[in-house]
């Protein structure tokens, strides 16, 4: 029952790291997966998905605004495109990229695979130290 509660714990955490409010889930995902080992490729899997679709919010957020003219994040994304997002995960900078993203209305799947994946890699470097 407990390793249920954690895990939605992770999730939640992860969900809150990709958006400007404040998270922990690097930590969240290592202390779980250091508790419950069988469940940690389960816990790096809904830990990728939350914190995608909290940079999803933000990318959201990005196609309802005006979009600034300035900005590191809109420069990378202007000049680099779409294989940016690969750094959402970066903090801070992430959550820019995501926004901008949404400004420059990159196409949303292709947006979804490359924070997903950037997110997910991320992760796995954290699980391949407590494994």
């Amino acid at each position: 029952m407990i390793e249920q509660w954690g895990l939605a714990g992770v999730a939640l955490s992860a969900f809150l790291s990709a958006t400007i409010l404040p998270g922990n889930s690097e930590i969240a995902l290592f202390a779980y997966s250091r508790q419950f080992p069988d469940y940690a490729m389960a816990a790096l899997l809904l830990a990728s998905i939350a914190n995608t679709a909290g940079s999803m919010t933000s990318y959201a957020a990005g196609r309802w605004f005006k979009p600034p003219q300035t900005g590191r994040a809109m420069g990378w994304l202007q000049r680099w495109g779409c294989g940016t997002l690969l750094l959402a995960w970066l903090p801070l900078i992430g959550d820019a990229l995501c926004l901008a993203a949404g400004w420059l209305r990159f196409p949303c799947l292709l947006s979804v695979v490359l924070i997903f994946a950037g997110k997910c890699a991320r992760y796995c470097a954290i699980i391949w130290f407590v494994v």
